[in-house]
């Protein structure tokens, strides 16, 4: 779904107090950036229009089993409920991924205590149509970059159930390294997720994306990387 005009003229607002909204990552063909309300409700919309086959479940959380309605407002609410719960010492940046000015999916990564343990975690959906065109690849690739070379990251985790084949492609393509599984329920059954890591001299040994990242000094000190 692509966005209006309005949308266009939103964006070139940057709350003082909420520098997030002047962060950009860029790609070839992306833009990862906070949604435009217009972009979340476009987002929401994506996915009732399906983000895997219903006879699988490639999350943890089942959140795809809920009725279309109310998983579009779960979607909303979980990316208000980020920010609302925002600190500097625990935060979720959940990115909407434009490919083309098209809403396609969404990009998050995470830090707990960055200043201390330089980590982030990473995780995204896309909806189906999107899927299988190495766009999954590239938005993972734009946060990995603003992770070590805008952050200063020292490891980068991810995790998948072992049947989520294209995730973990993603993540073996990108340089992480197998690092332990766990047990876990999904759905009414068990299943068992792939927990990876990649340090950075891997991130730089697979880096082959090119990503621009603008605005992000205002942002450090709210994502625990700069004085505040």
């Amino acid at each position: 779904m692509r966005v209006s005009g309005e949308g266009q003229h939103n964006r070139t607002m940057k709350p003082r107090h909420w520098p997030l909204y002047g962060l950009r990552l860029t790609t070839a063909r992306l833009e990862l950036r906070l949604p435009t309300l217009e972009e979340l409700d476009a987002l929401a919309e994506l996915s009732i229009a399906g983000v895997h086959s219903p006879d699988r479940m490639p999350f943890l959380v089942p959140w795809t089993d809920r009725p279309p309605v109310e998983r579009a407002r779960g979607v909303m609410q979980f990316h208000w409920r980020q920010l609302a719960d925002w600190r500097p010492e625990d935060w979720s940046l959940q990115l909407v991924v434009l490919a083309g000015g098209e809403v396609a999916g969404t990009q998050g990564i995470s830090a707990q205590s960055f200043s201390v343990k330089r980590e982030v975690a990473t995780g995204s959906w896309l909806g189906l149509r999107h899927q299988g065109k190495g766009i999954g690849t590239e938005m993972r690739a734009a946060v990995l970059d603003l992770a070590f070379a805008g952050l200063g990251a020292e490891s980068a985790v991810t995790a998948a159930l072992t049947d989520n084949a294209a995730s973990l492609a993603v993540s073996r393509k990108l340089g992480y390294r197998d690092n332990g599984m766990a047990r876990s329920r999904v759905r009414d059954g068990l299943g068992y997720e792939q927990r990876l890591q990649l340090d950075e001299e891997g991130w730089r040994r697979h880096r082959t994306v090119a990503v621009k990242i603008t605005g992000l000094e205002p942002c450090l000190p709210v994502l625990g990387a700069g004085a505040g």
